[in-house]
C-alpha cells in the first residue's frame, strides 16, 4: 500500500472531483439551478444570455478559488492542532 504522501505527490488524490455534499438540498438546488437557467434562457436574447452565463462562470471561479484557499487553510489548521497534540501530550 502506498503511503498518502506518494499518492498525493503523484495527483492520485483530487478532492475537488470526488467531493460532493451529503446534504439532502444538495441535488434539489441543482435542480432548480438547471430549471431557473432554462427559464432564463427564453426570455433573454442569446447574447444576454451568453453575457449571463460568462457572468455565472466567473461567479464559480471566484468560488472554486474560495474553496482552494479554504481547503489549504483547513488542512494548515489541522496539521497545526496535531502539531500540538504531539508536543503537548506529556503534559497531562
Amino acid at each position: 500500500m502506498r503511503g498518502i504522501l506518494e499518492v498525493l505527490y503523484r495527483g492520485d488524490i483530487r478532492p475537488e472531483e470526488t467531493i460532493v455534499p451529503t446534504d439532502p438540498e444538495y441535488h434539489a438546488l441543482n435542480r432548480k439551478i438547471s430549471e431557473v437557467m432554462k427559464i432564463w434562457e427564453k426570455k433573454l436574447s442569446a447574447t444576454e444570455f451568453s453575457q449571463l452565463e460568462e457572468l455565472l462562470d466567473l461567479r464559480s471561479k471566484s468560488g472554486s478559488m474560495h474553496a482552494e484557499v479554504s481547503f489549504i487553510h483547513g488542512f494548515q489548521l489541522g496539521a497545526l492542532m496535531m502539531t500540538e497534540v504531539y508536543t503537548t501530550r506529556n503534559e497531562y
